[in-house]
């Protein structure tokens, strides 16, 4: 089947949807282990939430680069994913679909939250030809998300390092099997007409 070249890729439920991010075991263990973001987490910090597992695996290499050794499922509510949506300014400009660049920037800095499509990427971590979303949510999108959206928080790392040694043992049947089942997210057309640069 055809991907669009701009869609949200999720494994989600009635009510929530799974977002990755990646931290130093210093805020990602207390989060796994109390369910929601430790003291040391930065509320006042542009937050990044990625849908896609293997776009997340990307960043922050299967969970080997510094600083981002714990992964994170983090399960929020589609209510308010949706709002930081409909909430969202594009993270850069786009002729056409902004009236002109000092519109974007006024827009850029008085939005809660930013999106920015890149490329997917397959189980090797190469570009695939169509993208994903990346949402960065900052000033009320961040407390919201810390304090409302934010339903559960699992460590996914021991997942990531499975998944990466089947890759790297080059059995790709076996790690497709463990990849998350991510299918495309039913967003209304109104959320994202604003975001499709």
């Amino acid at each position: 089947m055809e991907q669009p070249l701009h869609g949200i890729r999720a494994a989600y439920a009635e009510s929530t949807i799974t977002v990755y991010q990646a931290y130093s075991p210093e805020i990602g263990l207390p989060a796994v282990r109390e369910g929601r973001f430790p003291g040391a987490w930065k509320r006042d910090r542009m937050t990044w939430i990625k849908p896609s597992f293997l776009w997340m695996m990307y960043r922050c290499g299967w969970g080997a680069k510094a600083g981002q050794e714990t992964v994170l499922a983090v399960e929020i509510s589609r209510a308010g994913f949706e709002w930081a949506l409909r909430h969202a300014c594009l993270s850069s400009y786009v002729r056409g679909l902004h009236p002109d660049r000092a519109a974007w920037q006024r827009q850029l800095k008085s939005a809660p939250a930013r999106v920015q499509w890149d490329p997917e990427r397959d189980l090797r971590l190469q570009p695939l030809p169509y993208r994903s979303l990346q949402l960065g949510l900052s000033g009320e999108a961040v407390r919201r998300y810390a304090d409302e959206w934010t339903v559960a928080i699992r460590d996914v790392t021991p997942l990531a390092h499975q998944i990466h040694a089947l890759v790297s043992g080059g059995d790709l049947v076996s790690a497709t099997r463990l990849l998350p089942p991510e299918r495309p997210y039913p967003a209304e057309d109104e959320s994202l007409a604003h975001l499709l640069g």
